[in-house]
């Protein structure tokens, strides 16, 4: 058996590999670097490995690692890749882990490559201890833009009836704070197409700006339905509907012939995605069907479904007994929901603020890496070995 790196030196290696994930793909990098060098450490330590690669791309891939036999293990897991950066607003190289003022500076300390390398290092100390149940490290793709490295592991483990293990821990940046549940979200893009004409008569074309406006009116009815829905463990309790970017017509004396809306939507835990998805279209459909215009949509985001793990459940009670702090609730989105979906019991629960996360000069503050490695110790000691 290889001694891995120490942590700090995983971490630097880590930061040093570019793993952006983005929609456009100009910016889109390949996290297949990151991957395998996890993978390497997780062999050299005894662990045995898997890469799950994307279903729609070759070039990512998740990373399944196991120590120990059994069904009912501990997974703890992160994403690899990372948001784009502003070159010109950092004060240091972004791929290089830089310490600063009890900080470690660099794109992915805090969301989220340093929580893959601490979960490492809290492992070592059972690599030559009888396991009960398995500890299993994973490492996926994508999260910050489809989630398509989570919804790889959704269709391969579920389809195959094969189960990664009992409870998670995901170490998004929560200072340590148990998160149990989050709202969804999910984009839409409306697209009106009418008939242009001349502004002095209305006949002569088919406006589909006012078709626009009954949208907007209908979109108005929905978002005050939604609000009955209601979960006042959330700081803006009810389901959001946003309107965010419009654009239709090209000038004031012709008839406007398409119009285009895009909206975000932001649903309570218990609300399905497809389900609101279908009533958001059927809504549109019957509030513009007497203007005779043609009436498209578009997913601009399949969405992250809301999240949610019970309060009673072992693992966040779990958590909250060794943070000494409440579980609570989010409004940032996290791979939760596809690792409940995959029948395992899942907390949000890392180092870091998620104030951090997406901001130029991300750091992690070094005095949050020692208590992390211990909670984690305690966490594989009560599930794994007890």
């Amino acid at each position: 058996m290889k001694a891995s790196p120490k942590l700090l030196e995983m971490i630097e290696q880590l930061i040093a590999l570019p793993s952006i994930s983005s929609t456009q793909p100009e910016i889109d990098t390949s996290n297949l670097p990151v991957i395998n060098l996890i993978a390497n450490w997780l062999n050299d330590l005894g662990f045995q490995t898997e890469v799950i690669t994307n279903l729609n791309d070759k070039n990512k891939a998740s990373l399944v690692a196991t120590l120990g036999t059994g069904d009912d293990g501990l997974v703890l897991a992160g994403h690899t890749d990372t948001v784009n950066f502003d070159q010109a607003g950092w004060h240091s190289d972004p791929f290089l882990a830089t310490q600063k003022n009890e900080k470690l500076y660099g794109l992915g300390t805090a969301d989220m490559k340093s929580f893959l390398a601490i979960a490492i290092e809290a492992s070592k100390e059972f690599l030559n201890k009888e396991l009960k149940q398995p500890i299993t490290i994973i490492a996926t793709a994508d999260e910050e833009s489809t989630m398509q490295g989570a919804k790889t592991l959704v269709e391969t483990y579920s389809s195959n009836n094969q189960k990664l293990g009992k409870y998670c821990i995901i170490g998004e940046p929560t200072d340590l704070t148990p998160i149990h549940q989050h709202k969804g979200v999910m984009m839409e893009a409306i697209k009106i197409h009418g008939q242009t004409g001349h502004s002095s008569n209305p006949e002569l074309g088919n406006n589909a700006l006012e078709g626009m406006r009954l949208v907007l009116n209908e979109l108005e009815t929905f978002k005050q339905d939604l609000a009955k829905h209601v979960n006042n463990d959330f700081i803006v309790p009810v389901p959001t509907l946003n309107l965010g970017h419009i654009h239709g017509g090209d000038n004031p004396n012709r008839i406007c012939g398409e119009c285009e809306l895009h909206i975000d939507m932001r649903p309570l835990p218990g609300m399905n995605i497809d389900m609101l998805r279908d009533e958001l279209h059927e809504r549109i459909m019957t509030a513009t069907d007497a203007l005779g215009l043609n009436v498209a949509f578009e997913s601009l985001f399949d969405g992250t479904p809301a999240f949610q793990t019970q309060e009673s459940s072992p693992i966040v009670q779990l958590t909250q007994r060794l943070s000494n702090k409440k579980p609570t609730s989010v409004a940032f989105g996290t791979e939760g929901p596809y690792f409940n979906a995959m029948g395992i019991e899942t907390v949000i629960f890392g180092p870091g603020s998620i104030d951090q996360a997406h901001q130029q000069n991300e750091f992690l503050p070094l005095s949050a890496i020692n208590p992390t490695i211990d909670i984690l110790k305690n966490v594989i000691q009560e599930v794994c070995i007890k």
